[in-house]
């Protein structure tokens, strides 16, 4: 079981419901797609590393990320964490503060809300 957060660099929506049109936007033109990739924008790439500087992303014995290596859950303005259910209430408190922090927008698909 996974623990989902997403991560996007923009402007901030106005409410929760304005934030899930934002992500189902981003989700589909950026993550759904395999035809195309696109690198990670700077502002999200340095997010990536900030999670993994605490949180190492060590591929198969990763005890925090459901599907490491967490850089290639991102593309273009946007970032899926999935995270482990054991460590979500930890990882997702530090995740939404650090977006906080790069002035990025940290959305809760499960609960279809904001967090930062």
């Amino acid at each position: 079981m996974s623990y989902d957060l997403v991560v996007w660099d923009g402007d901030r929506p106005t409410d929760d419901r304005a934030a899930g049109a934002t992500f189902d936007e981003l989700f589909e033109r950026y993550l759904e797609s395999d035809d195309v990739t696109v690198p990670p924008e700077p502002r999200i790439m340095a997010y990536v590393e900030a999670l993994v500087a605490r949180y190492p992303d060590d591929g198969d014995h990763s005890v925090v990320w459901a599907s490491p290596p967490l850089v290639d859950e991102a593309s273009g303005p946007i970032v899926y964490l999935l995270m482990s259910y054991a460590n979500a209430e930890e990882v997702s408190e530090y995740a939404a503060a650090v977006a906080r922090e790069h002035g990025l927008v940290c959305f809760d698909p499960q609960g279809e809300c904001l967090l930062s």
